[in-house]
């Protein structure tokens, strides 16, 4: 794994991907990349307000610009994308090459943090709804694109963070000494 490829951290809102994104970054020395922020800093309003200004195929679609650019960056970022890129197929496709990181959390955990924050989209439902609807039509979505998957808030941010940059380590490679000579092996192959 070297610098050059995407780490993508990915789940329903509230589960955790900004503060992820923040601790790998921080790790690794990396630029992170925030979908709410992306929303906040281009178009000055909220993922929700644009939901309600707009309409939710406007916000799909400014969030699956915001990973189709940070996927482009180099040096390669850690992104938190917003859930709803995985909708788009083409999107789930341009993730392969990256690491994908799926922050798994059940609909009753995301109904609390929806609850919590007036700046995450409702889309008209109740939290607990509104989580579960998502959860039950993305699980798959998620399931075909991560390379790594924690069940939060089971794991905390902290462990998660710590759990995949062992993952890279892991994937880093290893020198190795042949008679006398030193050559690069893989440790592991994505």
């Amino acid at each position: 794994m070297t610098n050059d490829i995407p780490i993508v951290v990915v789940g329903l809102m509230g589960a955790g991907k900004t503060s992820v994104s923040r601790l790998l970054g921080e790790s690794l020395g990396r630029p992170v990349r925030d979908s709410d922020e992306y929303l906040r800093e281009r178009y000055g309003a909220t993922a929700a307000e644009i939901a309600e200004r707009e309409g939710m195929e406007v916000l799909h679609a400014r969030e699956v610009e915001h990973l189709r650019a940070c996927l482009a960056e180099r040096p390669a970022p850690v992104i938190a994308a917003a859930s709803s890129v995985l909708d788009d197929p083409g999107a789930r496709t341009e993730m392969k090459p990256a690491l994908v990181v799926w922050l798994d959390a059940a609909p009753e955990f995301v109904a609390e943090k929806i609850a919590a924050k007036p700046y995450r989209p409702r889309f008209g439902m109740e939290p607990l709804a509104l989580a579960t609807e998502l959860h039950e039509r993305r699980a798959a979505f998620f399931e075909e694109v991560a390379d790594l998957r924690f069940q939060r808030p089971s794991a905390s941010k902290r462990e998660v963070a710590r759990a995949v940059l062992d993952h890279l380590e892991g994937l880093r490679p290893r020198r190795k000494v042949h008679g006398g000579r030193h050559t690069a092996q893989e440790s592991s192959e994505r």
